[in-house]
């Protein structure tokens, strides 16, 4: 196992749902993939927004998946293959370590680790 400090920088991935049925299931999908290390499906909240010709309103439900920076392009792509939504919203933000948990930092860069 890894110190902390020797861990490279985690990123999250905010992404919006229609429901959380389907939130879960890509969640349970990417993390038994090693995609990443969790994934926090948050309560439906509400989303205004411009689509095409006008402005729409819709209940969509939050998830914040966690993982390296080295695995997030393929999370991305995986929750984009794998997302209901023509243009799914997926939005990844490296964090930095200084001031993060160094065994939870450890707990993520090993759990988002494909298996040799």
């Amino acid at each position: 196992m890894r110190k902390g400090s020797d861990v490279e920088q985690i990123a999250l991935l905010y992404t919006t749902w229609p429901d959380a049925e389907t939130a879960e299931t890509v969640a349970r999908a990417a993390v038994e993939e090693r995609l990443c290390a969790c994934v926090n499906i948050l309560p439906q909240g509400r989303s205004i927004y411009r689509w095409g010709d006008g402005i729409e309103a819709a209940a969509e439900t939050m998830a914040l998946f966690k993982t390296t920076v080295a695995r997030a392009d393929d999370l991305s792509a995986f929750i984009i293959a794998n997302h209901p939504y023509d243009v799914p919203a997926v939005v990844s933000v490296a964090t930095m370590s200084t001031g993060s948990s160094p065994d939870f930092l450890t707990w993520v860069a090993d759990q988002a680790c494909p298996l040799p």
